[in-house]
């Protein structure tokens, strides 16, 4: 049985970069500001008291962005800057909490506090872009003398929410709602799922409309993660994953959110049950592929295995347990929201009809190993120009060229390798290189139009990487690079002595800072 991707998504490891308890906020319980509308001010609840104002905002600043990102088309370049705007909670310890997406490819961050007369650059301390979350730093602790931090909140569903936002005069703006669901969802980056608070509220755009904080009783129940202005849906990152998130950042280097390294097929076909030796058991799902070396295989478990325990919560049939705090959620919250790297956690299975115990370290998969990089944030892309032959990486980022429906556009067998990460490949590689393009230029005369091939080898020798590419055309084959792709044409030839002698006119023609980068 195939195992579903948003499942495989749940255990397969994502990649990352890389407590604050505090006094209590003031009691919000009177109305916040005469600018809201009376619909407004019916959604919004309780707020904060005009005697208590001051006090609640020391703990809030505003957070404003600089970002420029490469592109990725052209990846000797970096894209035109752009301006971000968002709502910064203060922490204990002199930090400032955001969401990660605000801080992206960051080239300057300043935070004001919320009535303008305070400003301070930053930088961010820590950032982790699969929990999409992040950790700010002013240049001075001086930001802080004021601002004590605030504590969190476990919300829960059917609790009464509130949303902070700004306005333009720095009164603050509540709306407030209830907390309708929690599951496990895929946040931004595509390949990482974590714990969401959901809730039913409408907003008033604003400004500031990114990183707003929701809180219960005064006390930091989470960060906004997504609003759907169609629906009044809003998606938010809860404490449990924020809390997990600032423990981690104490350590050096930071680590990540851990995973089994195994994903699953859900075992509701009575047929594979029967089959599988779960008659008369309701749970247990279906372990369908292995991480080669992951943590999984590292504890023993092996594909065909049923799981049916972690840590001595029961998992039925469609993968999920029975949290204490949210009910009925999927067991990637257990694997990666309560435990840390390295940690071992105790699983009961069914082999072959036969009931075993296992312990699985859990562990964080590395960016560099994987195949198909999940996102490439705050560094450039490697590249190598062979005689206007551009070749690089493939990666989610370059994919992502193609627009929001890339996984449409795409080249198909790029998005095959994206998603299945070589799995299906008998050949181990590190990573894979791509002809994205051709700059025109004497020595691809013919080959103009080649775009997004595989490469397979340079004169005789795999390429694995573009580390591999220098060596391969340090023995050409009689004076000729013999350039082998995945389609059509499956080889090209250049001149070896053409290509090292049209450098020089590709770097003014095209304006390239240079022919190559190797990180």
């Amino acid at each position: 049985m195939r195992a579903t991707p948003f499942f495989a998504a749940l255990l397969l490891s994502a990649t990352t970069l890389c407590i604050a308890h505090g006094a209590p906020l003031p009691d919000t319980t009177t109305a916040v500001s005469t600018a809201v509308s009376t619909t407004a001010t019916a959604t919004a609840g309780a707020a904060v008291a005009t005697d208590s104002r001051a006090d609640f905002l020391k703990n809030i600043v505003r957070v404003a962005v600089t970002a420029q990102p490469y592109d990725f088309a052209r990846p000797w370049s970096k894209r035109a800057p752009t301006s971000r705007r968002a709502l910064g909670t203060v922490l204990e310890g002199n930090r400032i909490l955001v969401t990660a997406e605000v801080v992206a490819n960051a080239t300057y961050i300043e935070l004001e506090s919320p009535d303008g007369e305070q400003k301070q650059p930053a930088r961010v301390e820590c950032v982790d872009y699969e929990a999409d979350l992040a950790l700010l730093k002013p240049e001075s602790d001086d930001f802080f003398k004021t601002r004590p931090g605030v504590r969190f909140v476990t919300p829960q569903v059917g609790d009464s929410l509130s949303i902070l936002q700004l306005e333009a005069n720095g009164n603050p703006l509540f709306s407030k709602g209830p907390m309708t669901t929690a599951e496990v969802v895929r946040y931004p980056i595509d390949d990482s799922s974590f714990l969401v608070g959901r809730l039913n509220v409408p907003l008033q755009i604003r400004e500031s409309t990114q990183s707003l904080p929701l809180f219960k009783e005064g006390k930091l129940a989470g960060v906004m993660l997504r609003y759907d202005a169609q629906s009044s849906l809003l998606d938010f990152i809860p404490a449990a994953v924020v809390e997990h998130f600032l423990k981690d950042a104490l350590k050096t280097p930071y680590e990540g959110f851990p995973r089994m390294g195994c994903s699953f097929s859900v075992t509701r076909d009575p047929q594979l049950r029967r089959y599988l030796g779960l008659n008369g058991n309701n749970g247990g799902v279906l372990i369908t592929q292995m991480l080669k070396d992951g943590p999984a295989e590292k504890g023993g478990l092996r594909k065909g295995d049923v799981l049916l325990e972690i840590a001595g919560n029961p998992i039925d049939s469609d993968g999920n347990y029975r949290d204490e705090t949210y009910g009925r959620i999927s067991l990637g919250h257990l694997v990666c929201t309560k435990n840390f790297e390295g940690e071992k956690v105790k699983v009961r299975l069914l082999r072959e009809g036969k009931p075993v115990e296992a312990e699985v370290p859990v562990a964080r998969r590395h960016p560099e190993k994987y195949l198909s990089e999940p996102y490439i944030i705050d560094r450039a892309p490697n590249y190598y120009v062979l005689g206007g032959l551009i070749l690089q990486e493939l990666s989610r980022q370059y994919l992502k060229e193609f627009g929001a429906d890339w996984a449409r556009k795409a080249p198909l067998d790029l998005v095959n390798i994206d998603r299945t990460q070589g799995e299906t490949d008998q050949e181990a590689r590190q990573r894979v290189v791509v002809l994205s393009r051709v700059l025109p230029s004497d020595v691809t005369v013919g080959y103009e139009d080649l775009r997004h091939l595989v490469l397979k080898a340079i004169n005789g020798r795999a390429i694995n990487g573009l580390s591999d590419v220098p060596a391969a055309l340090s023995k050409p084959e009689g004076g000729v690079h013999r350039v082998e792709l995945q389609g059509d044409p499956s080889v090209i030839f250049l001149d070896a002595k053409a290509v090292e002698a049209v450098g020089p006119s590709l770097l003014r023609s095209y304006g390239l800072p240079a022919l190559s980068r190797l990180q």
